[in-house]
C-alpha cells in the first residue's frame, strides 16, 4: 500500500457507535421537542428509494421535529448533484457513493463520510439467464452497458480476470433503459444493486442471472453513504449530531419494521414515484436486513474498507482529477470518514 495513502487511514477518526452521539443522548433529544426549528437540507443521490428510507422514517415520526431540526429533502438532480449542493452550501448532508468521496479528495474539494447507509455493498451484475453467461468470465468480449468510467472498467475487468477470464469487453453507453437494452441485445449485462434492480428484473419475470462483486475478488465498500463537508462540520457540529441521532433512530426502526418503513417511504412521496408498491415492500425486506451487521449499530464504518477498495481504485488508475489525469495518491490532508472526538 503506498505510503501517501496510509497517512490518510492514520489520520482518520472511524466512525462508531451511533455515529455522531450516543443512544443515551439521543433517547433524551427526542424526550423534548425544542422550541426554534434549525433548518437541516438533505439531498439525494437518486429519485427516493429503499437507501433513503431511514431518512423518510425519522421525518414521518417527527424525530427531526423533536430534535430542533425543519430537515427538507431535496430531490436529485444531474444538474445539481449532492456534492454540488453541499460544497455550495445549499446543502448540508447528502446521499453519495464512495467513488464520489474519493473523486473528490483528488480533486481537493473534500467530502466526509459519515454514515455507511449499507454495511457491506450490494451491488453487482446482472444479465440474462439464457444468454449462455454462466459466470463473470463469460463476459469476456461481451457487451457492457454503463457509463464509460474508469472506475467500472477496473471492476468489471477485474471480475472476469478473477473468474478465470481475459478481462476484455466493450462498454456501451446505455440511452434506454437497462433491462430493455438487455432483451434486445443491445447489451449482454449491466451493473446493478441486488436490492432494487434484480428484485425489480424478477418480480417483473425476466430471467436473469446475478453475480455478486463481492463473489470475485472486489473489495468490499460502502455505498451508498451520508455525507457532508469539512466545513459543514467545523461550523454545524452540533446540528449534525442532532440529525444523526434521529436518522440512526430511522433507520433502526426500518431495520426492525421493514413493512412499516416500507409503508412509511410510499406514503412519504408522490404516488407516481413508487408505481410497483411490491418492489418497495420486497426492497425493503432485502435492505433491511442490511442496513447494518447483527449487533453493530447502524452507520458503523470501519478502517479496512476504506484501505482496501480505495486502494484496489488507485492501483488500478481508476481516479481521475478535472482534468482526467490519473491520480495515483489521495492528501493525507483530505478526511474521508469521521466520528466524534
Amino acid at each position: 500500500m503506498k505510503k501517501s495513502f496510509i497517512l490518510i487511514i492514520i489520520g482518520i477518526l472511524i466512525l462508531a457507535g451511533a455515529l455522531f452521539i450516543s443512544r443515551n443522548s439521543n433517547q433524551k433529544t427526542a424526550k423534548k421537542t425544542a422550541e426554534k426549528q434549525t433548518q437541516v437540507n438533505v439531498v439525494l443521490d437518486w429519485t427516493p428509494n429503499t437507501n433513503h428510507t431511514g431518512i423518510f422514517v425519522a421525518q414521518a415520526k417527527n424525530w427531526y421535529k423533536e430534535a430542533g431540526l425543519n430537515v427538507t429533502i431535496l430531490p436529485y438532480s444531474s444538474n445539481a448533484t449532492p456534492e454540488i449542493l453541499l460544497h455550495s452550501g445549499k446543502a448540508d448532508v447528502g446521499v453519495g457513493a464512495t467513488e464520489g468521496i474519493l473523486s473528490a479528495a483528488a480533486n481537493k474539494k473534500p467530502l466526509v463520510s459519515i454514515a455507511a447507509i449499507i454495511a457491506h455493498n450490494t451491488s453487482g451484475f446482472l444479465a440474462l439467464g439464457d444468454r449462455g453467461i454462466a459466470s463473470p468470465k463469460d463476459f469476456d468480449g461481451k457487451l457492457y452497458g454503463g457509463w464509460g468510467t474508469a472506475v467500472e472498467s477496473a471492476i468489471v475487468g477485474a471480475i472476469i480476470k478473477n473468474s478465470g477470464g481475459t478481462g476484455k469487453f466493450e462498454n456501451i453507453a446505455l440511452g434506454v433503459d437497462a433491462i430493455q437494452a438487455l432483451e434486445s441485445k443491445k447489451i449482454d449485462f449491466y451493473w446493478v444493486f441486488e436490492g432494487w434492480e434484480v428484485i425489480d428484473a424478477r418480480l417483473k419475470g425476466h430471467n436473469v442471472v446475478y453475480f455478486p462483486s463481492l463473489d470475485y475478488g472486489i473489495p468490499d465498500y460502502y455505498t451508498p453513504n451520508l455525507i457532508t463537508t469539512p466545513k459543514i462540520i467545523k461550523e454545524k457540529s452540533e446540528i449534525l449530531r442532532k440529525f444523526m441521532a434521529a436518522t440512526s433512530r430511522g433507520y433502526e426502526f426500518a431495520a426492525a419494521n421493514p413493512k412499516a418503513a416500507a409503508q412509511i417511504l410510499i406514503d412519504g412521496n408522490p404516488k407516481e414515484t413508487f408505481p410497483d408498491k411490491e418492489l418497495v415492500f420486497k426492497s425493503q425486506e432485502f435492505l433491511s436486513q442490511r442496513y447494518m451487521d447483527r449487533g453493530k449499530p447502524w452507520g458503523l464504518q470501519e478502517k479496512k474498507m476504506w484501505e482496501e477498495y480505495p486502494q484496489f481504485l488507485l492501483n488500478a488508475e481508476a481516479i481521475m482529477d478535472a482534468k482526467g489525469n490519473v491520480v495515483k495518491s489521495i492528501s493525507a490532508n483530505c478526511p474521508i470518514i469521521r466520528k466524534t472526538p
